[in-house]
């Protein structure tokens, strides 16, 4: 079951990695989540730097696509905001860990002629603007919610991702918290049957499209909207609270879910409590072997997940991803076989 307690065998993981022997060079490839990709290429760029024998290949595929690479055998290390569900972890040729690295919020961008950022929104809205149920900009409920805009009468063109993605998990996990009707027609998953709209590949595709078209609207990364000057506004969180993407708001969602961590790091904190909290929120999780059939490339996979729990930590905010909370950092080392607290955070 997702809740069962998972902690014996990341233990055994931690000891798994350390039988490896000393670094060598190596070439450490790995694929999936577009969703973390921005923090991802910042990490093995700056751990290179700093261990010039160990390179990092890294291809921004999806999430779908990442785990089914890892599953095949053809990477080194998955990356999914996903994690894999029970059924799945057995289906893998070698036992796997799910190491959280970060948290990100996932916005919603628009291109809506003459509206800058800072359109309200709330989750039956958006849920039913992707059902298709509400159509044009000036629909009477989101003029209610932003009495200060004068929204156009333009149709409304709804922008999904059209490979299977972690951040459509997230999304769409959201939208089955907040409607019953999504719950039952659509559902949540990696990928979808999607009522309406266009789909983009990977999280700069959605983004290009909402950018080039007038009247989109669609969930990418919040990282992405920035890099990319999409606007974006609050959403209504649990509380009554209209809440915009921060490292603050994605910082809560991720601190009121960190004690369930410590049964099984796979949690949902869409939708969170807390006044604060912004709702569209995920971890993004690395996959790895229990046990690399190459030493050396375990010990060196193993040291840099270490370096992630520590000074990676550290980059995060610059990019807008949210850092683990403490317990969760200790959940990882403990799972690294490195057990306390460590004098790098």
């Amino acid at each position: 079951m997702m809740k069962q307690t998972i902690s014996r065998g990341l233990a055994l993981a931690g000891a798994a990695f350390a039988l490896a022997g000393p670094t060598q060079a190596q070439t450490i490839n790995g694929a999936g989540a577009t969703f973390p990709a921005p923090i991802y290429a910042k990490w093995f760029q700056a751990y290179s730097a700093q261990h010039s024998s160990v390179k990092f290949n890294y291809q921004a595929v999806g999430s779908g696509a990442g785990i089914a690479q890892y599953k095949a055998g053809t990477v080194d290390f998955g990356a999914s905001d996903a994690p894999l569900s029970d059924a799945e972890q057995a289906s893998m040729p070698q036992p796997t860990l799910h190491i959280p690295t970060v948290a990100g919020a996932v916005v919603m961008s628009y291109n809506i002629p003459g509206i800058g950022p800072g359109l309200r929104l709330s989750g039956d809205v958006i849920a039913d603007i992707f059902l298709g149920k509400i159509k044009t900009w000036n629909d009477p409920r989101i003029v209610k919610m932003n009495p200060s805009l004068t929204l156009p009468g333009q149709n409304i063109s709804v922008v999904h991702r059209a490979d299977g993605s972690g951040t459509t998990y997230i999304y769409t996990n959201y939208l089955s918290a907040v409607s019953s009707e999504w719950k039952s027609k659509v559902g949540a998953g990696k990928s979808v049957s999607w009522p309406t709209g266009l789909g983009g590949n990977g999280s700069s595709g959605v983004s290009g499209l909402i950018r080039n078209s007038p009247g989109a609207i669609g969930y990418v990364e919040l990282a992405y909207a920035v890099q990319n000057k999409l606007p974006y506004g609050p959403i209504k969180n649990r509380s009554g609270n209209y809440v915009l993407a921060s490292i603050a708001s994605t910082k809560a969602s991720a601190d009121a879910a960190a004690p369930l961590m410590k049964r099984d790091v796979r949690v949902s904190i869409v939708n969170g409590a807390g006044v604060n909290a912004y709702p569209i929120a995920g971890f993004t999780y690395l996959l790895v072997p229990k046990t690399y059939r190459d030493a050396a490339k375990g010990r060196a996979m193993l040291d840099f997940l270490k370096w992630a729990m520590g000074p990676g930590q550290e980059m995060a905010e610059s990019l807008l991803y949210a850092p683990l909370p403490e317990s969760v950092v200790q959940i990882n080392l403990r799972a690294l076989g490195q057990g306390g607290r460590t004098a790098v955070r």
